[in-house]
């Protein structure tokens, strides 16, 4: 059956695609003329503020009602300060100083920037409850570990971020944090021991106005033992609208994420999440070419006439999004900028544990920095700069840094480093050292020839009793290398 003008542009009215490039290519300017919901920007579309404001001007000539979404949660997840390293940290560090004025404050900060940039939905923040510290995905995404804690930090980042008038957007529902599969590859189960807790911070999120709901990528057996949340009826419709009662706007997680399109392609999966009470595709992150939004577009057209897709379902989900969009253009007021209140925050954050009677700090010399650098999971950007070498050599010039990633920390190559290290102060840097083998090994093999050396843990500090003198930034965005550098020379 032939598809109509007006269906197909319905379809469009559903989707938020990404592109390639810092101007918006024809195709974008052209679908959203004709009625495409908005689009969604990766680091790929930033260089700076200045420049997103210029882009996102162009998009608004072209519909005024766009919906302009990024994920910039702080902290690890950056898109605007991808090329620096973020200004912020990220939800865990907030969640470890636990002073919701100050998560607040920060948001409303973020929202400032976001919205002088012309961004008008953030997805953030994350609602996951990181109960699982071998999570390969959440971690320190999270406010942390404790469903009271995250539910009031999830509120607080709500009121700040919405106070700017930037839609927040608390993910991954129903609940990424009691997993161990990253869903950018494979399909996570929540235990059904475990769902009420993860479901607390979303009911919080609810009660606190937050305009939009982004889906996880998971299955819940306790809801649905066959179809993961972004296509689950009983997920989508029967729990988040019916029984927590949210009526804003649902997006869904990025749709080409295997955890969905493998079993149904990027377009069969985009129909079924609208089918399921999905009201936006996300799409784009890996796949940002127009022929990639005609499909999915064509895909949700195809499934109502096929019957899959109610057409009255589609109308309802276009309605949501023209009413986020709505308040996004009336809602907020301006922001003054700090500048100062990310790096407190990080430097609130640290925790320190000294472990030798030594005077290991301050350092007053040089030092010899190893930082032992993991792959990163797909959500943060390999190219955001991370680490303490770079803002100690400010403090301490002439700091020497050696980066080594898995398969460098050879016993031949610790040995090169200790011997270069011998008459300087050792610093090694880990993230989440106790998910990988090869950093607890090297750590092993530096401890043991320089009992010592500070350890500056980066990640999720499973452990506080390595080094002389431990450090815990609980994040690895540049301001808590910038804290970690202060503790480090004693001027934090």
């Amino acid at each position: 059956m032939p598809m109509s003008g007006d269906l197909l542009r319905l379809a469009d009215a559903v989707l938020l695609p990404g592109f390639v490039g810092r101007t918006p290519p024809d195709w974008i300017r052209r679908r959203l003329g004709e009625g495409l919901a908005g689009v969604v920007l990766f680091s790929r579309n930033i260089a700076d503020p200045a420049q997103v404001a210029r882009l996102t001007a162009a998009l608004r000539a072209e519909n005024p009602a766009v919906l302009v979404g990024t994920d910039e949660e702080s902290g690890e997840v950056t898109r605007l300060e991808v090329s620096t390293g973020s200004s912020r940290p990220g939800g865990y560090a907030l969640g470890v100083v636990d002073d919701v004025g100050l998560t607040e404050a920060l948001a409303r900060d973020l929202g400032g920037e976001l919205a002088s940039a012309g961004i008008t939905i953030d997805f953030a923040p994350s609602a996951d409850v990181n109960s699982n510290p071998d999570n390969p995905v959440i971690g320190l995404r999270a406010f942390g570990a404790d469903p009271a804690l995250v539910a009031r930090h999830t509120r607080a980042f709500v009121r700040g971020l919405q106070s700017a008038g930037v839609a927040a957007c608390a993910k991954h529902f129903p609940g990424h944090g009691d997993t161990i599969v990253d869903s950018h590859h494979g399909v996570p189960v929540v235990a059904d021991a475990g769902i009420e807790e993860a479901l607390f911070p979303f009911r919080e999120a609810i009660k606190e106005g937050v305009r939009s709901i982004m889906t996880g990528h998971l299955l819940v057996p306790s809801y649905d033992a066959e179809l993961p949340a972004t296509l689950s009826p009983k997920v989508l419709t029967g729990l988040l609208r019916e029984e927590l009662g949210f009526q804003g706007m649902i997006i869904t997680d990025g749709i080409e994420m295997a955890a969905v399109s493998g079993a149904y392609g990027i377009g069969g999966a985009s129909a079924r999440a609208i089918a399921a009470g999905a009201d936006a595709i996300c799409v784009g992150g890996e796949r940002a070419d127009e022929a990639t939004a005609v499909e999915v577009r064509d895909a949700i057209a195809a499934a109502v006439t096929e019957g899959l897709l109610p057409e009255e379902r589609l109308a309802d989900a276009a309605r949501r999004v023209r009413e986020l969009a709505a308040w996004t253009t009336s809602s907020g007021s301006p922001v003054p900028e700090d500048g100062y209140i990310g790096l407190a925050a990080a430097r609130r954050a640290v925790r320190v544990t000294r472990r030798s009677t030594a005077s290991v700090l301050p350092l007053t010399g040089a030092a010899h920095v190893v930082e032992l650098a993991p792959e990163m999971n797909l959500a943060i950007d390999k190219g955001t700069p991370w680490g303490v070498g770079e803002p100690l050599g400010r403090l301490l010039p002439g700091t020497a840094v050696t980066r080594l990633v898995a398969g460098e920390t050879t016993g031949a190559r610790l040995e090169r480093l200790i011997g270069e290290a011998a008459q300087r102060p050792l610093v090694i840097v880990v993230r989440d050292a106790h998910r990988y083998d090869w950093q607890g090994e090297a750590l092993r093999h530096l401890l043991s020839a320089r009992p010592d050396a500070v350890v500056v843990e980066m990640g999720l500090p499973a452990r506080s009793d390595l080094g002389a003198v431990h450090i815990a930034t609980y994040g690895s965005a540049r301001v808590c290398g910038q804290a970690a550098a202060e503790v480090l020379t004693g001027t934090l």
